[in-house]
């Protein structure tokens, strides 16, 4: 998976910058940023193909519309 430069920034500036807790704590904290990112795309997507699909379905109404004429 590629990461923009700024997740790339966030995660460099976050293990830099290691706080407070145990390295385990710092390594389920990096899994759930990960996760949160990858939820994050899926749901884009998900959106993008819903639009998608409705805007097909008006086009397809549209043209029902005008085929008797």
């Amino acid at each position: 998976m590629t990461l923009t430069k700024r997740m790339q920034r966030d995660v460099r500036k976050q293990l830099r910058d290691t706080g407070i807790g145990t390295k385990s704590q710092h390594a389920l904290k990096l899994q759930q940023e990960q996760s949160k990112q990858e939820r994050k795309v899926k749901s884009r997507e998900q959106k993008l193909a819903e639009s998608k699909r409705m805007f097909e379905l008006k086009q397809q109404k549209k043209k029902e519309k005008h085929r008797g004429r």
